[in-house]
């Protein structure tokens, strides 16, 4: 009962962060949702409350949606993650994970020193995305590099949030079907599911408050701490 009611703050507390910028919620939450509830159900049930809080975030900023973006990026992950999903058995895996991880650190770092980055060409963003797509397909943790790809994408917060939360409803619909069928969800993860919806729409609420204050630096900065522990997290 306790490790369930410190369940439900932790997916407040990561659902706050995942509604200000649009991803990390499930990063953030995952490692002790683990501890607290098991590897089954804290897959289960954080791969589709985010579909919640994203649906209700594409919803209300709408307008915000960069609908070819959107497009693009759902395309090309998908195609990686269903050659992720097939090399998932083939690859050194943890070897994999680490590199990525240094990767994505020494990327999130240089950018939060204001180390400048030029903008990738065509062809390097759709290496990107695919790359995305397939570390997602393996690990269920590309939004590292979806990010990294969405900084340069999207010069206006709202929208960088508005179309990532629009991809995680289509990518994690995808996985949370894949869930039910599997007979993923057992009866303790359904009960926890609903328990958490009330949380996560406090959580949405009190995020969208918080993203109208920051400024569009200050949710920069954000980002990239974000992904320094997206990356540090990968390491370790």
């Amino acid at each position: 009962m306790i490790r369930d009611a410190i369940f439900i703050i932790v997916v407040f507390l990561a659902n706050v962060i995942q509604a200000i910028t649009g991803f990390a919620g499930t990063l953030l939450a995952m490692p002790a949702s683990i501890h607290l509830i098991g590897v089954a159900d804290a897959k289960a049930v954080l791969n589709m409350l985010p579909v919640i809080g994203c649906i209700m975030i594409a919803v209300q900023d709408f307008s915000y949606i960069r609908w070819k973006e959107l497009c693009k990026i759902c395309a090309f992950m998908l195609a990686g993650m269903l050659a992720g999903a097939k090399l998932f058995e083939l690859l050194p895996l943890d070897m994999l994970l680490t590199a990525y991880g240094v990767m994505i650190v020494i990327i999130a770092a240089l950018r939060l020193f204001g180390v400048p980055f030029p903008k990738p060409g065509r062809v390097m963003q759709y290496v990107i995305l695919l790359a995305a797509g397939l570390i997602h397909g393996m690990f269920v943790s590309g939004g590292a590099l979806l990010v990294i790809y969405a900084t340069f994408a999207f010069s206006d917060k709202t929208e960088f949030r508005a179309t990532l939360s629009a991809v995680w409803v289509v990518l994690n619909s995808i996985l949370c079907i894949g869930h039910v069928m599997s007979g993923a969800f057992s009866r303790h993860a359904l009960i926890l599911l609903l328990v958490c919806v009330v949380p996560l729409l406090l959580s949405v609420r009190l995020g969208n408050r918080l993203h109208k204050r920051i400024n569009q630096k200050t949710f920069e900065k954000i980002t990239y701490v974000l992904l320094l522990i997206s990356g540090i997290s990968a390491i370790v």
